[in-house]
């Protein structure tokens, strides 16, 4: 990849087809195809996008403690989770490369490294070599969630270089976290990826604030879902069709540049793959008033650790 001062981005704003992991990959390799067509280097999704949140908890009792129904519709969402060791990635890396093209994915993960029966709601990079770059589980699920994922660790606070730009990424309510967010202004990052399962109401204030505080680009990229995108096959539907409104979230896919302005307002209601050029002679103008990790820092006043292991229950000596 050249090291030119700009980079074509793209945020996919779309639907999965909820709980079937191989019709939503299929879905997310046609809309990498048309930022990669279009000329972006780098594409992103929304919050758990393949296969779908979690949306069920909220609506058919998700806290009823050893109910037979919860237990049916998280085997069946466990079944259609993605197991990156397993290649169920291995599409859409083969892609990247052959496009050279990079991408943030939202994932619900089921961990082999954790024995296989748990979920992360996980954001995978590929890089555009088509290499596993990083896969951050989110540190904190939010509410109800903590129902159906794991918490996760530090271990995918990385960034990655592309272009001329340094890139990183959080999970939703993890945007909300200023120490998170200070782990990757520290290795850089002037372009940020923020990841939601969807709606304006969380991407309209943040992406404007985290853009002025960094000093960064920040892409916002949410993701769209009603009760149309349920197969019929899924588990509790039936009682989640009669508690759940039509639509569940709207989008609010958004672009902000170093300064705080909008390159791209949230955009709500519509699927489509959104793309802008941005230029990091941008990020090195607001960078001279404020830089967050460089000039305005005081590391011997106050300094962040980050435990970036990888949390395991076993450690073998053999």
């Amino acid at each position: 990849m050249t090291h030119s001062n700009t980079l074509m981005i793209a945020a996919a704003q779309i639907a999965p087809i909820w709980g079937n992991r191989v019709a939503t990959l299929d879905k997310i390799l046609g809309s990498v195809r048309e930022a990669a067509e279009q000329g972006a280097k780098l594409v992103a999704f929304g919050e758990a996008l393949l296969p779908g949140y979690p949306f069920w908890l909220d609506f058919t009792g998700g806290a009823h403690f050893n109910n037979a129904a919860q237990k049916a519709m998280h085997a069946h969402y466990m079944d259609q989770a993605v197991d990156i060791n397993g290649g169920d990635l291995a599409p859409l890396q083969k892609l990247c490369a052959a496009k050279e093209i990079a991408v943030y994915l939202g994932t619900i993960e089921r961990a082999t490294d954790r024995g296989g029966h748990s979920l992360y709601c996980s954001m995978v990079y590929i890089s555009e070599l088509g290499k596993i770059g990083s896969v951050h589980r989110k540190l904190m699920p939010t509410y109800e969630e903590r129902l159906a994922w794991s918490i996760g660790d530090g271990h995918g606070l990385v960034t990655h270089k592309l272009g001329a730009f340094t890139v990183g990424g959080l999970n939703c309510w993890e945007n909300w976290m200023p120490l998170a967010r200070a782990a990757l202004y520290g290795q850089g990052e002037n372009l940020h990826v923020a990841c939601w399962p969807g709606s304006v109401r969380n991407t309209e204030d943040i992406t404007r604030f985290m853009a002025k505080e960094g000093r960064s680009f920040v892409l916002s990229v949410s993701g769209l879902a009603s009760l149309s995108d349920f197969p019929d096959a899924t588990p509790l539907l039936d009682e989640f069709k009669a508690n759940a409104p039509a639509q569940l979230t709207n989008g609010g896919s958004c672009l902000a540049g170093p300064d705080g302005s909008w390159i791209i307002e949230p955009i709500a209601d519509k699927e489509g793959v959104f793309l802008a050029e941005i230029d990091h002679v941008k990020v090195r103008e607001e960078r001279q008033n404020f830089d967050p990790a460089g000039h305005y820092s005081r590391p011997d006043v106050t300094k962040l650790t980050v435990n970036r292991t990888r949390q395991n229950t076993v450690d073998f000596i053999d």
